[in-house]
């Protein structure tokens, strides 16, 4: 288990995104990021990337103008006094710590519990929570294995690249022949995780079905709060010492 707290001189605000899938073929969706991250983000105390930023990770070699221009804009972020933690997703697993470091931000554990505002909270990607996609559940194993990764890593950039592209479209396809029901959560998943972090409130995403979702965990009433994508617009958790809100923006307002 890892815990994190922050403090700082700003109002109490902080903000959670997820699934943003940045791809160099999707400028509307970089455009909406870079705003938020000049226009959003700098008010609050801290920001969590909650996974799957990027549409695909094949290294911190990745010396793109693309990759460099969104770890110039976090890094600016970065130093308004903002602290930027950032947690795996299943697209960008292979993000190490050259990038969080030209970045600014901090990698965490897959699963971490963090203090908010005085309120133990659950957050991850969420992927491991969706134990009946057996199909996907042995390759994140796989993938996540040190032998797999160093394979990886020793191929050539441009090898990677093309690798990249072909899981994303076997990822497409395996995708549209799957049931809703199975690339959703498995419910006693999320209990068992909030049991595990003795904890009433759950923060992740993957799924792409922003809700906030009432729970029983620990003999009391629970929360679990799903963060949106932005495939179609930007999306993101505003919370505060009081609140909790699913916030979106349209991209047209975000230029």
């Amino acid at each position: 288990m890892s815990e994190v707290s922050h403090s700082s001189t700003k109002s109490s605000l902080t903000y959670f995104i997820a699934d943003l899938h940045l791809a160099q073929n999707r400028p509307d969706i970089t455009a909406c990021f870079l705003s938020f991250l000049k226009n959003e983000a700098p008010k609050a105390q801290a920001l969590y990337i909650l996974g799957d930023l990027f549409e695909y990770w094949v290294g911190d070699d990745d010396n793109s103008t693309f990759i460099a221009e969104i770890s110039q804009a976090i890094k600016s972020l970065s130093k308004l006094d903002c602290e930027i933690y950032f947690i795996h997703g299943n697209r960008d697993f292979l993000l190490g710590q050259r990038f969080a470091k030209q970045a600014g931000m901090q990698i965490l554990p897959e699963v971490t519990l963090i203090n908010l505002y005085n309120k133990p909270v659950v957050i991850m990607h969420g992927d491991t929570l969706c134990t009946r996609d057996i199909g996907y559940q042995a390759f994140r194993k796989k993938s996540r294995s040190w032998w797999w990764q160093a394979i990886i890593k020793s191929l050539p950039l441009f090898i990677r690249r093309k690798i990249a592209d072909n899981y994303r479209n076997q990822s497409a396809s395996a995708t549209a022949m799957k049931s809703q029901d199975i690339m959703d959560v498995t419910d006693s998943e999320v209990i068992h995780c909030l049991e595990q972090y003795q904890s009433q409130i759950l923060i992740h995403g993957h799924t792409h079905r922003p809700a906030i979702h009432k729970v029983s965990a620990n003999n009391q009433a629970a929360q679990r709060i799903v963060l949106g994508d932005w495939y179609e617009q930007g999306a993101w958790l505003k919370v505060t010492p009081d609140s909790m809100e699913l916030m979106d923006s349209p991209f047209e307002i975000n230029k």
